[in-house]
């Protein structure tokens, strides 16, 4: 595909992309019970009047998390067969003008500023096709997952090298940095459930997934040798009581976190879930 055929790379199929993923969230969201905010405000908000009120009142919630990988059939497996999520879709090969625009502008106009060329800041030439850029979504209960890989152009499709090296900087107190929180279900064992994760990643050869402990350990020896009580960081005071956390890296060396929501927290929580209900019902 060049900029050249009369498909345009970019603007069919990636509001494709995006639109048959947001379909899939909705009806999850359906499904759980957690209508999107658009759909409850359907009768009584009309377009004209959204279009000119608040920025917030013309959401419907979050779409998805999108994380850039190195390897993406690791990562599809890893999101897919170990953590149980549905693929929605799949698309690639984006390349050209308009794509290229709408995700580099930003770090070309800085490499220009820094007068270095942006190669040499890990920015991929999709303008030209010498990379190219293939995604992947995936399903969860509530949210959907966008895994993105950046590719030589000669390199073949979910299986080849990634363009750029990864990040070898990815401590969580880095402002920017972000993270994917899953949520645990409340009848699971969360301890046991950290060593089962670490266990079948370990098996697949991801030997990247690693959890924290609670406790002080120096090496992986000791992380892995640490009771199974210290998978878990259990908060029973204060706001947080009841929250249950984990943080933990992916295999692309991505952050995780892992998170059990039970007592006042989850009260909490659900309280806050039904009075933006009930603000998005006013609206």
């Amino acid at each position: 595909m060049s900029d050249d055929e009369p498909k345009n790379p970019v603007e069919p199929d990636r509001r494709n992309v995006l639109q048959a993923a947001g379909a899939v969230l909705v009806a999850g969201m359906a499904a759980s019970g957690a209508a999107p905010a658009s759909a409850q405000t359907a009768g009584n908000t009309s377009a004209v009047s959204r279009n000119s009120g608040s920025l917030g009142a013309r959401l419907q919630g979050v779409q998805h998390f999108g994380v850039t990988v190195q390897n993406m059939d690791r990562a599809f497996a890893f999101y897919t067969e170990v953590l149980g999520g549905t693929e929605v879709m799949r698309d690639g090969d984006f390349h050209g003008e308009v794509i290229h625009n709408t995700l580099l502008t930003d770090q070309e106009i800085e490499a220009r500023k820094r007068r270095v060329n942006p190669r040499t800041m890990g920015v991929p030439d999709l303008r030209g096709g010498a990379q190219r850029l293939d995604v992947r979504f995936i399903q969860f209960d509530n949210v959907v997952i966008e895994l993105l890989q950046y590719r030589d152009a000669a390199q073949p499709i979910g299986s080849g090298d990634s363009f750029a090296e990864p990040h070898d900087h990815m401590s969580p107190a880095y402002p920017r940095s972000m993270h994917i929180c899953f949520h645990v279900r409340d009848d699971v064992d969360f301890n046991q459930f950290i060593r089962d994760l670490e266990a079948e990643s370990a098996r697949r050869g991801m030997t990247q997934v690693r959890a924290n402990r609670t406790i002080t350990v120096t090496s992986d020896q000791d992380r892995l040798a640490a009771p199974m009580s210290t998978n878990t960081n259990r908060i029973t005071a204060g706001k947080s009581d009841g929250w249950s956390l984990i943080y933990c890296k992916g295999p692309e060396g991505e952050q995780l976190e892992f998170v059990q929501a039970l007592g006042p927290v989850k009260k909490t929580f659900e309280d806050a879930l039904s009075a933006r209900r009930r603000m998005s019902a006013a609206n």
